[in-house]
């Protein structure tokens, strides 16, 4: 015998296709952004899970100045997408979904946006062209730059979106101070005395990979090794000014701020 669906039933499901149609929807505007409550708990979860890169008044510091999203023309869906899907080439992770929800995220945005100022972002002094000069005769054998230069360092293609120029002066001037995982310098001791220098790519149980300050990738297995030593100093030389004049650093930074692909 054939049964018929009855209108309940058929009601409920109707339901729960438009609640699944719903959720998949986009919100594009920040449905928190005034609610007091969820700024609060936004602060918090800022604090927590963002300040140790963002900085604790989120104005930069491994990672860049989210005061000024806003004022350079983000939109809040833009900026969730980029907190929902992370920022490939970046410490940026993806926040996964199964363990950040929605309502997170939006709560630290509102959060953060309390703190974003009115205006644009101030154009840091100094001359763009002369410090790319600079960049090209000093950093580029290191550091990349969209597409051509080294890759000891951290790709700086994106550097200048907004990085603060504190943040940016604190790594030249003392590159060891907060170094980026997956730069971490090491040196390994052959069992012939050798030493290798360079930054620290993988390492698990039984071996080692690192990229030499030639800028070759290379394999070790400890058993092979006298010595494993994991170094404070960065690869990357502190710039006083003796050896870069605040002059040049205005330069450079300039430089460094037009980098916002």
């Amino acid at each position: 015998m054939k049964r018929s669906w009855s209108i309940p039933i058929v009601v409920a499901l109707w339901l729960i296709a438009e609640g699944v149609a719903l959720t998949q929807a986009r919100v594009t505007k920040n449905p928190l952004e005034s609610d007091k409550e969820a700024i609060r708990d936004g602060g918090a979860m800022f604090r927590q899970r963002c300040a140790g890169c963002h900085g604790p008044d989120a104005r930069g510091d491994r990672g860049p100045d989210l005061t000024g999203l806003w004022a350079s023309g983000a939109s809040d869906d833009r900026i969730f997408q980029s907190v929902r899907q992370g920022v490939p080439g970046t410490e940026m992770p993806a926040a996964d979904p199964s363990r950040v929800p929605d309502r997170d995220i939006w709560q630290v945005l509102a959060y953060v946006h309390t703190l974003a100022g009115s205006d644009p972002p101030q154009a840091v002094a100094g001359t763009a062209e002369n410090g790319e000069r600079i960049f090209q005769k000093t950093c580029r054998t290191c550091h990349m730059v969209n597409g051509g230069g080294g890759e000891l360092g951290p790709d700086l293609s994106r550097i200048g979106s907004g990085r603060p120029r504190a943040a940016l002066t604190k790594k030249i001037r003392t590159p060891s101070t907060n170094i980026r995982p997956g730069y971490e310098p090491v040196t390994l001791v052959l069992r012939d005395g050798q030493r290798i220098r360079g930054v620290k790519k993988n390492e698990d149980e039984f071996s080692i990979q690192l990229m030499d300050l030639r800028q070759r990738i290379q394999g070790y297995v400890k058993a092979n090794l006298a010595e494993v030593v994991a170094e404070k100093q960065s690869v990357m030389p502190a710039y006083a000014p003796d050896q870069l004049n605040f002059g040049d650093l205005d330069d450079l930074l300039s430089y460094l701020s037009t980098l916002r692909r």
